[in-house]
């Protein structure tokens, strides 16, 4: 009847309409949107420890005393529900526009399908001055905020999600339709946000509930955010919590994450904030995560399964690594059916057979990986694990590299070496070439215009632009980037080259000794035959196994002429000019570990090597340095534990200096 009405009337049409919630015509696409102030990601805890450690970098940013308990103003606790960010714009009190996260600049605009979401007011609800007053406002600010609601633009940003009643009855539907069942509540309410019918989306009956309000409305604290919003007449959750300090948010998480099962929602933790909203811009964001919330996770979900087969991946240096492909099982909000096993040597330590019953671990969005057998579950048909005698991909032999648990495939010109070798040259520690990312290196591959490294330069616009995902002026545009890594450091080419054994460090020590012996690529080659495996070994931390590997590389003829070939296509090396006299960190050991604000860490890692240092992957005694930014991970443990100076980016980029 209202439909009716409203089609005979137009005028009578208003935004809040219930007729306005589903869409007429699919769209033909989703525009793009970006957000007026980034949508943020965020860091993540694992324990107490960890959330200890980041209120104690907090209180050292603010200069508070580590004994000092209240002057953070205490935490506002949310729960972390498994869903698909968005933020939603209101202009004078109506819904205008609503966009997904994207990559936190820039989202999809998704305004017509957020419009069937039910709790999504298309009409703020205007809240009467007595409201706000509970919410401790003054007579004033309350004022402002009904004036700003009114009249002006505000946005809105918090998580869609698809309830476990509501995925578990449509993956009912699809069954009994014989239709593709939803993976996981996240997957379901995301694809249904991205459908182009809007139609489509509002059978799903998805949710949206508030996290925050973007928008400055000069409130003083995050929880006043939630009891505004909900005034406003959005969905909060009723379960979050204001914690007056962390051994309240460490009581909360725990109950919580005793209770997740029995919650509607998928939930993987508690997001922590900081409660007084005056300390969130004097924090500010690291990368791109906000230095006044973290994110405590619950620990690592588990699950039983199967293995039911292993197959073997073969990588750059022809090394085969174990995966095995198991029963399905769904563990922390994901269907589950490979788990990396590493080596021979991790598979002989749990003991592992084809058929096992298997416990699987799943933490976040890290690899599934199986922690142990369960042995007494054996119906003595389950089958050892063996290394092939071929490789899968091109059928040479396998043979085991001595020295190492490696198994290697022999051939030098296998399908899988060959693609990761091109996709490693490519990569950010070696050429980093802009758009050319693993997909499009495997295209090209695939497409045969790439069959080595020196190829990439000789790449045209004209053998591009026929291929798919180079529309417009993307074939141009690869085309520019590759030439403009055509001069390179020493280093970064050496890396590139995928020799086995010689990581970063490797090439950023061997490009110091090869100093003014190797002007042209070619060069190199003749530098190293000149040093020999005795030489190589008598540079800093390089082994016979590592020395033998650099001289076997650069021995090989067909490496000789993809060297030559290089330098046929215009490849040139340089060697950074080095100021003996600003070599202050000569022979220091330096480990980065966490995320810095001022710098990514490649940057970091040059302008140690720069002054001398040398950069490490991991702890040791001999290490000199932690340098601990944002969220740092198990190596800022161990060298608590060792007692090696810990130092944070401020430090560190003064020590640069």
């Amino acid at each position: 009847e209202l439909f009716k009405l409203e089609s005979a009337n137009p005028e009578f049409i208003t935004p809040d309409s219930p007729t306005q919630r589903v869409g007429g015509r699919p769209l033909a696409k989703f525009n793009k949107f970006r957000h007026s102030s980034p949508m943020l990601s965020l860091f993540d805890a694992f324990s107490e420890d960890d959330m200890r450690d980041w209120e104690e970098r907090v209180k050292r940013i603010l200069k508070l005393s580590p004994l000092d308990k209240g002057g953070m103003g205490g935490f506002y606790c949310e729960l972390k529900m498994d869903g698909l960010a968005a933020g939603l714009v209101y202009e004078k009190g109506v819904f205008i526009t609503g966009a997904t996260r994207g990559d936190g600049q820039t989202g999809e605009d998704v305004t017509q399908n957020l419009k069937t979401i039910e709790s999504i007011p298309l009409k703020l609800r205007l809240p009467a001055e007595k409201e706000l007053s509970y919410l401790g406002l003054g007579p004033k600010k309350c004022q402002e905020i009904i004036s700003t609601v009114a009249n002006k633009k505000i946005e809105v940003r918090g998580e869609i999600i698809m309830s476990a009643k509501v995925f578990n009855e449509l993956n009912q539907k699809y069954k009994k339709e014989g239709k593709a069942e939803l993976a996981n509540p996240r997957n379901g309410a995301a694809g249904s946000i991205r459908q182009l019918d809007s139609k489509i989306t509002a059978e799903r009956k998805l949710e949206f509930y508030v996290y925050a309000l973007a928008s400055a409305l000069g409130l003083e604290k995050h929880e006043q955010e939630h009891e505004l919003a909900e005034l406003l007449g959005f969905k909060v959750l009723k379960q979050n919590k204001y914690c007056s300090n962390l051994d309240e948010v460490f009581a909360f998480h725990h109950s919580l994450e005793k209770n997740k099962d029995r919650l509607p929602f998928a939930c993987d933790g508690v997001v922590v904030k900081i409660n007084n909203l005056a300390l969130w811009p004097l924090l500010g964001v690291i990368g791109k995560g906000p230095r006044y919330i973290m994110a405590y996770k619950f620990s690592a979900e588990q699950a039983t399964t199967k293995i039911r087969e292993v197959i073997w991946q073969v990588g750059r240096t022809g090394v085969l690594t174990p995966t095995a492909v198991l029963d399905p099982v769904r563990v922390g909000g994901a269907t589950i059916t490979h788990a990396t096993l590493h080596n021979m040597d991790e598979i002989k330590r749990l003991g592992l057979k084809i058929g096992d019953t298997v416990i699987i671990e799943r933490a976040g969005d890290v690899i599934p990986k199986v922690v142990k057998a369960l042995p007494k579950l054996r119906s003595g048909n389950e089958k050892e694990i063996k290394v092939p005698k071929k490789c899968a991909i091109c059928g040479s032999p396998v043979e085991k590299i001595v020295g190492e648990v490696a198994y290697r495939c022999l051939n030098k010109n296998c399908y899988a070496v060959n693609l990761r070798r091109l996709i490693h040259w490519a990569s950010k520690g070696a050429m980093d070439i802009a758009g050319l990312g693993e997909k499009i290196v495997e295209q090209l591959f695939k497409e045969g215009l790439v069959a080595d490294i020196s190829d990439f330069y000789k790449l045209e616009i004209g053998d591009l632009e026929p291929l798919e995902r180079f529309a417009d002026k993307k074939a141009d545009n690869l085309v520019k980037a590759i030439a403009a890594k055509k001069t390179v450091e020493l280093a970064r080419f050496i890396y590139g080259l995928g020799i086995r054994h010689a990581g970063e460090e490797t090439a950023e020590m061997l490009s110091k000794a090869l100093k003014n012996k190797s002007r042209k690529v070619i060069d190199l080659a003749f530098a190293i035959k000149k040093m020999g495996v005795e030489g190589l070994e008598n540079l800093p931390d390089v082994g016979p196994i590592m020395a033998e590997s650099i001289y076997e590389w650069f021995s090989d003829k067909r490496n000789i002429d993809l060297l030559k070939k290089l330098e046929k296509n215009g490849v040139k090396i340089i060697q950074p000019v080095v100021d003996v006299r600003q070599q202050k960190l000569a022979g220091q050991i330096f480990v980065l570990t966490g995320a810095m604000a001022g710098l990514t860490r490649p940057e970091a890692k040059v302008k140690i090597r720069k002054l001398g240092g040398k950069v490490a992957a991991q702890v040791s005694k001999g290490t000199d340095y932690v340098v601990a930014g944002e969220n740092p991970g198990g190596k800022y443990d161990k060298a608590k534990k060792l007692g090696v100076k810990i130092i944070d980016e401020k430090e560190f980029i003064k020590m640069m200096a």
